[in-house]
């Protein structure tokens, strides 16, 4: 059985660029994925600000922050 190497140097080059970008973009998807985990480092980091808003009013502030 050939190997994917194999098969691909026997494309022409215009669809061996095809494969390279292709495979280019499978592996920003696979970063992409990587970099969104939830990260729980900021938790307590409002603690301040409990006394002066509710938890539904301080969502409606944190949206507004992050809209900025």
């Amino acid at each position: 059985m050939e190997t994917l190497e194999e098969k691909i140097r026997k494309l022409p080059p215009e669809l061996r660029q095809e494969v390279e970008e292709f495979v280019e973009t499978l592996l920003e998807k696979t970063h992409e994925k990587k970099q969104n985990k939830l990260r729980l480092n900021w938790r307590g980091g409002l603690r301040e600000l409990r006394d002066k808003y509710t938890s539904v009013e301080l969502q409606h502030k944190l949206l507004e922050w992050w809209g900025d």
